[in-house]
């Protein structure tokens, strides 16, 4: 599994341009692809941030991308009224994401499992890899994703810990059946680096996936952009849309020989 698209959905042209390319990498690679995007990002830096087109707009122009490029679909929300409301609207993602900062909001993530839908859950930096089981006492096993996406190590870095990644393969992919995804391009964040929005360094992104890959993940998350330094979101760790094929190359590399 794939799940990659940019930060927040600034037009459904762009939308419709990402996910065609990347569903065109992934069909050829043999994995499935699901487009990623927000329509409202809440957890800014800093109140100067953008925070995207918004509930409305935004979930209809992600849904319009998933119907025109007959693609699945990833989204994160923020609060329960938004999965009411986008239920009342008549269509859900294929994913409901449930932010890092939000990760242990029993009512929100309670909401998202009884949609039926499949929940990926972001594991909190602030997470240790054995305190994922008490997220899943919230959820059971069934239709959850965990993400792994780094976790805090001192003010404004993350590292991730391939043990951690390695305990979590074992406890709950392997024994409980719950997929373990990570995102590398979240997992190479300054948070709050560049003071009023969040810094990063996407070069370090491709081995991040690899060595990953190498331990025994077998899925995804990336955010790609066709400029990731003008993004109104997460610029600095986002990969270029043109570096896509490649990193997916490397994992399908990585995976038949493990």
């Amino acid at each position: 599994m794939i799940i990659a698209g940019p930060c927040q959905i600034e037009s459904e042209e762009q939308g419709i341009r990402i996910a065609n390319y990347c569903k065109k990498v992934c069909d050829s690679l043999g994995f499935e692809y699901y487009f990623k995007a927000s329509f409202d990002k809440a957890n800014r830096s800093h109140m100067s941030g953008e925070r995207g087109l918004g509930f409305k707009k935004g979930l209809t122009a992600i849904s319009n991308v998933c119907r025109i490029t007959n693609v699945k679909s990833c989204i994160d929300f923020h609060d329960v009224s938004q999965i009411d409301k986008a239920e009342e609207r008549g269509w859900l993602p294929d994913i409901i994401q449930i932010p890092a900062f939000l990760c242990r909001q029993t009512d929100l993530i309670r909401r998202a499992v009884l949609t039926g839908k499949i929940v990926n859950i972001k594991k909190g930096q602030f997470l240790a890899p054995w305190d994922v089981s008490g997220i899943l006492s919230k959820t059971g096993n069934k239709n959850i994703l965990i993400t792994e996406r780094g976790t805090s190590f001192g003010y404004n870095t993350l590292v991730v810990d391939y043990t951690g990644l390695v305990y979590m393969l074992k406890e709950y992919q392997n024994t409980h059946g719950v997929p373990i995804v990570f995102d590398a391009t979240h997992s190479v964040q300054k948070p709050g680096g560049l003071g009023s929005s969040t810094g990063g360094n996407r070069e370090y992104v491709p081995y991040l996936i690899n060595a990953a890959a190498a331990v025994g993940v077998q899925h995804f998350f990336m955010e790609v952009h066709e400029d990731p330094d003008n993004s109104p979101s997460d610029g600095p760790n986002i990969l270029h849309l043109e570096d896509f094929e490649g990193v997916v190359k490397s994992i399908k590399r990585i995976n038949m020989v493990t």
